[in-house]
């Protein structure tokens, strides 16, 4: 019912940064809460981000706060992750999420209804 699709994934240097987007379609009132989950190599999913459906709340993982932010754009069916002062840790697959189910914590990634096809960022140290 809904489709996620990211962009501006890529190669940067420790300490620079990089905003990633999502763009949502079909069904996007159901939508509501939206996130950011991400992927490094050879390790767990995690959970990285989310924005309530007003963006009245944010949450971030404590590996991440301080440096990225969450924001959305409902008019535009778009969600956002700005992300500073990357650390070569923060290299991973970053995937888009939306659909919060509710029954699950928000970091839990079978919270999610829909996914993103995934976006790689490179950090180089």
């Amino acid at each position: 019912q809904v489709q996620l699709v990211e962009s501006g994934g890529g190669v940067v240097q420790a300490g620079g940064s990089l905003r990633l987007s999502c763009a949502a379609s079909g069904r996007t009132f159901n939508t509501n809460a939206m996130g950011w989950f991400r992927q490094a190599l050879g390790k767990e999913r995690e959970f990285v981000a989310r924005i309530s459906w007003s963006g009245g709340i944010t949450s971030y993982a404590d590996s991440v706060k301080g440096r990225f932010t969450i924001s959305r754009d409902n008019a535009k069916n778009t969600g956002y992750l700005q992300m500073n002062s990357l650390k070569p840790e923060d290299t991973a697959v970053y995937y888009c999420v939306a659909g919060y189910r509710g029954g699950y914590s928000y970091t839990d990634r079978y919270a999610y209804d829909y996914w993103g096809q995934g976006t790689q960022v490179t950090v180089s140290s």
